[in-house]
């Protein structure tokens, strides 16, 4: 099980904390909790340069149903009303669709993480429909919309995959009926920060829309954080304290205030939690505590805790700012 690449992050240089003292907005603390983002397990049908799960098809970390189980338990009880499903690509979990219907049975509004060429592996050949029965929220990567730059961050075929998996989802009526979300994430494919979010969307439907027929909801713009795999890429390259160095100097303070740590809970496929996914994949536990699971958690406690954070914390705050949500400013 590869656990190296996992433990690689930013330890000297810049400092998240010091910059929230300079803007006086620090140390960073919890507001009233919002969503629950759960990764059930790092095993995927891609193994991407950019990914900072580290995720493949060779990983074994699979979340199990005793844990869903528990989970559900915990959220029904706290009151949760929205969850992001992640991975890995979630879907192949094996019990990755009666976990969703746990969810929408209580209530919760679900979105799932979805990296698109899922929709063509065998045994998946009613996703598209079985997502839009559900109305389940999509958030799918789609780095670029050329074949070049796609293929380059997330392999030969990738993109074509991607585009066909679009047409699908499209079919099922994603895209097309504002009851059926389907949203695109755009992350950049070297060392530099986002171009601006609504440009890039203009950009990006007119293309897939002009080349493809494809259409979508919105774009979400994501920095890239210096750790894992992009972080073995900065050092391979010569960039990591350049990069460290451009994340603080374009440190926002006008983006602490949507910090997606402030109103989420990461969990990952043991049950234990994180302030937030970046941090579950450093193994950087939830306030900087002893590892806890979510079900030992009172949820009526987390309000004005802190935040545990680092360094790579400043990719969030940098610029626009970035977030499972897209840009923050």
């Amino acid at each position: 099980m590869p656990q190296t690449a996992a433990k690689i992050k930013a330890v000297s240089g810049p400092s998240f904390a010091g910059c929230l003292d300079r803007h006086g907005l620090g140390p960073l603390r919890r507001d009233r909790l919002g969503e629950l983002q759960v990764n059930v397990g790092r095993l995927c049908n891609q193994a991407c340069n950019h990914c900072h799960v580290d995720a493949g098809p060779k990983r074994t970390e699979i979340m199990a149903w005793d844990t869903m189980e528990k989970i559900l338990g915990w959220a029904g009880a706290a009151g949760i009303s929205a969850v992001d499903i992640t991975g890995g690509a979630p879907e192949i979990n094996p019990d990755f669709r009666r976990f969703i219907d746990g969810f929408l049975a209580q209530g919760a509004h679900v979105t799932v993480r979805c990296n698109l060429t899922v929709l063509l592996e065998t045994g998946q050949e009613d996703l598209a429909s079985w997502y839009a029965q559900r109305r389940i929220r999509l958030v799918c990567s789609l780095p670029c919309y050329t074949k070049k730059n796609v293929d380059a961050q997330r392999g030969d075929g990738v993109f074509e995959k991607s585009i066909e998996a679009l047409q699908r989802l499209n079919a099922a009526g994603y895209g097309r009926d504002e009851t059926l979300v389907l949203d695109l994430v755009y992350n950049p494919g070297g060392a530099f920060l986002p171009g601006a979010q609504d440009k890039l969307e203009t950009d990006y439907k007119q293309r897939l829309k002009e080349d493809f027929g494809v259409v979508f909801s919105r774009l979400m713009t994501i920095t890239n954080l210096p750790i894992n795999r992009f972080a073995h890429f900065l050092e391979r390259t010569g960039q990591h304290d350049s990069y460290l160095q451009l994340l603080e100097q374009s440190f926002n303070p006008a983006t602490v205030p949507g910090l997606m740590c402030r109103h989420l809970i990461s969990v990952d496929w043991l049950g234990r939690v994180y302030d937030c996914d970046f941090n579950q994949m450093l193994d950087l536990p939830l306030g900087d505590k002893p590892h806890r699971h979510l079900w030992d958690i009172d949820v009526k406690n987390l309000t004005g805790d802190a935040i545990a954070v680092d360094s790579h914390c400043l990719g969030c705050t940098a610029g626009a700012g970035s977030s499972c949500g897209g840009a923050l400013a």
